[in-house]
């Protein structure tokens, strides 16, 4: 078994007001097969259960129906709101309520 290591992580952007990748460089791989070249992407939304929806009605594929995180809490105390995604390659995008 490999014992995978991060390292070169950089951040673009301010969390709070503006949106932000983290590129990420993660050491013990050979090689990264489909969907394992990075987790995933973030997309903070205002209205998380009425845009599932749509993409559903759209054709997205829901791979996590949106509902409260159980561990997670936001700055205001409230449980985080999330949902998961895939798009049209197979990559898992989360959507986090805003």
């Amino acid at each position: 078994m490999t014992t995978a290591l991060l390292d070169r992580v950089t951040r673009y952007g301010d969390d709070a007001s503006n949106a932000t990748i983290e590129l990420t460089y993660n050491w013990g791989y050979n090689s990264y097969s489909h969907g394992t070249g990075y987790g995933h992407i973030a997309l903070g939304v205002s209205d998380i259960y009425a845009i599932s929806q749509h993409l559903e009605n759209m054709g997205v594929k829901i791979l996590r129906a949106p509902g409260e995180m159980t561990f997670a809490v936001d700055e205001t105390g409230e449980k985080e709101v999330i949902s998961f995604i895939e798009d049209p390659d197979g990559y898992r995008v989360e959507l986090i309520e805003q």
